[in-house]
């Protein structure tokens, strides 16, 4: 099949964006090649059902210069609708005026971001170069599924509890699909969470006994003291309380993020998503926190200690206090500042930058999505390691109870009383690391949690992609 009548210009453009897609460089595009650019197996499959003209399984140049060559007609056309002044571009204004006739439902804040994606220039105004640039590859030249690309980032649970809640729009929020996200997000981070908390296991124990033990030394004694079993020890409560908390942030988001903007329907800056994000943090791990302690509990518990969560609690509460499910609760609140805000604002600055160097339509690939996630984790877990040791270490802290007998008018009664022993506190606690392991005693056990990070975000985004998928929405 030979193309002719197209201008030189045009041919140029479209042979280069062949040949970025082409990974193998063989000459043709494949599932594989379109699905590395989209990031979506669904697009992949239907652009090349659309493209592939003699049903051979792959798009050769030609028929990816015809497919394109129509889709740009029907984009100029979409760009005709929506430059009202047909001045040869459209400004923010005229992208939701035309959004509202052509009844797609889009609030000031959806309609922003899109607007900003695709103004490469900040030139507040999109010309049909930038249009035809950013729609180009999708599958479908109907709006809802382009949305479908920019609406949400990905996420990512790495079994940490500090992460700023995602935003949804107003659409979402009354039509009910906030939910479908949150439940998604509550089985990935369940599935996530399950397959590396042999290592968050690991880590725990590494922070609280500190002996210059090595971790291949820890991990031999887990084994041996537990069995294969062991190494799950505290996970059954560390996934049972991601419902609670997940619902409990957002709820507690929302209301702030309404808080900040009033009556004003405009986008949050960075530093209102990390207001908002660490206030919603402290809250929910404030209703949370005893789970937290139970967690290190069952994690750090001998063979036969306890019998389950609900038993490890009852002794805890008889022989410690109700004050026990509190212990680190303020380097707890504390840590949750440094790590939204860093994990935040790289995240942000991250994503900047790859748009401030991507000037055509290019979703962002699963790796460089679960790369930016990462980096942002770990960096973020990295300034608030410190206080996140000294909670640890609190958490563990037992303080021996007494029992004795009070007779009042014939009636016996058992009243508990502590042994008079100067409880461990945060200030003291970093003394005493300072002092008997010096500065590197702050970040025991930091090896295994960045270990963990990897494939905790890689099993997130795929059990995440799987739920979201069935359950009718997408994670970007």
């Amino acid at each position: 099949m030979v193309l002719s009548g197209i201008n030189p210009e045009d041919r140029k453009r479209y042979e280069e964006l062949f040949k970025k897609l082409d990974v193998n460089n063989n000459g043709k595009i494949d599932l594989h090649d379109l699905k590395a650019q989209l990031g979506c197996e669904k697009y992949a499959q239907s652009f090349i059902d659309k493209s592939d003209r003699t049903s051979s399984g792959d798009v050769s140049l030609n028929e990816f210069i015809h497919y394109l060559q129509d889709q740009e007609k029907n984009l100029r056309l979409q760009f005709s609708h929506l430059d009202k002044n047909q001045d040869g571009k459209v400004d923010l204004k005229e992208m939701i005026s035309s959004f509202e006739e052509l009844g797609i439902q889009m609030d000031c804040n959806e309609a922003m971001k899109l607007f900003n994606r695709m103004d490469q220039d900040g030139s507040l105004f999109i010309s049909f170069n930038e249009w035809r640039d950013f729609m180009i590859l999708a599958p479908s030249t109907n709006i809802h599924d382009l949305i479908k690309y920019w609406r949400h980032s990905t996420y990512l649970d790495i079994g940490e509890d500090f992460n700023v809640p995602d935003d949804f729009t107003q659409t979402e929020l009354e039509t009910g699909r906030w939910w479908r996200h949150l439940v998604s997000g509550a089985l990935a981070g369940a599935v996530s969470r399950t397959s590396t908390a042999p290592l968050d296991r690991l880590k725990v124990m590494l922070q609280v006994h500190h002996s210059k033990q090595r971790i291949s030394e820890c991990f031999k004694g887990m084994l041996k003291e537990g069995g294969w079993q062991g190494l799950w020890r505290g996970n059954g409560i560390n996934v049972i309380k991601i419902a609670p908390e997940t619902a409990i942030k957002f709820m507690v988001y929302e209301q702030v993020k309404q808080f900040i903007r009033g009556q004003e329907n405009r986008p949050m800056s960075i530093f209102e998503r990390f207001v908002a994000g660490a206030v919603a943090g402290c809250v929910s791990q404030t209703t949370i926190y005893p789970m937290e302690v139970l967690k290190t509990r069952l994690a750090l518990r001998k063979t036969g200690q306890y019998n389950g969560m609900l038993d490890a609690a009852k002794k805890i509460y008889v022989h410690e206090g109700l004050r026990s499910f509190y212990r680190g609760y303020i380097p707890n609140i504390l840590g949750i500042i440094p790590y939204a805000g860093i994990d935040l604002a790289v995240y942000e600055t991250l994503k900047k930058k790859y748009l401030s160097n991507h000037t055509d339509q290019e979703v962002p690939q699963v790796w460089l999505l679960l790369a930016c996630g990462s980096i942002s984790s770990s960096l973020g877990q990295f300034c608030s390691y410190p206080l996140a040791l000294v909670r640890t270490r609190l958490q563990a802290q037992t303080v021996a109870t007494t029992s004795f007998n009070v007779n009042v008018a014939g009636i016996s009664f058992t009243q508990q009383g502590k042994v008079p022993k100067q409880e461990p506190t945060m200030s003291s606690v970093f003394k005493q690391i300072i002092q008997k392991e010096g500065p590197a005693g702050l970040y025991r056990g930091i090896t295994p949690n960045f270990v963990k990070v990897l494939p905790a975000v890689s099993i997130s985004y795929l059990v995440y992609e799987l739920v979201s998928n069935k359950l009718g929405v997408n994670m970007t």
